[in-house]
């Protein structure tokens, strides 16, 4: 089970193990950071989403 990388509440899982929420990769990284859907309506731009991780 993925973990959201900001409040670190469960990712819920949908058919074939895909994940319900986003991902999202820091400027010049590669590495994946989870985000969950509630995260998401928070922060509602890229730059305060990568600003809380």
């Amino acid at each position: 089970m993925a973990k959201c990388n900001i409040c670190g509440n469960k990712l819920k899982e949908l058919f074939l193990e895909k994940v319900k929420g986003g991902v999202v990769y820091k400027p010049g990284s590669s590495k994946q950071y989870m985000v969950c859907f509630e995260c998401q309506k928070k922060f509602s731009s890229k730059e305060e989403i990568i600003e809380r991780l």
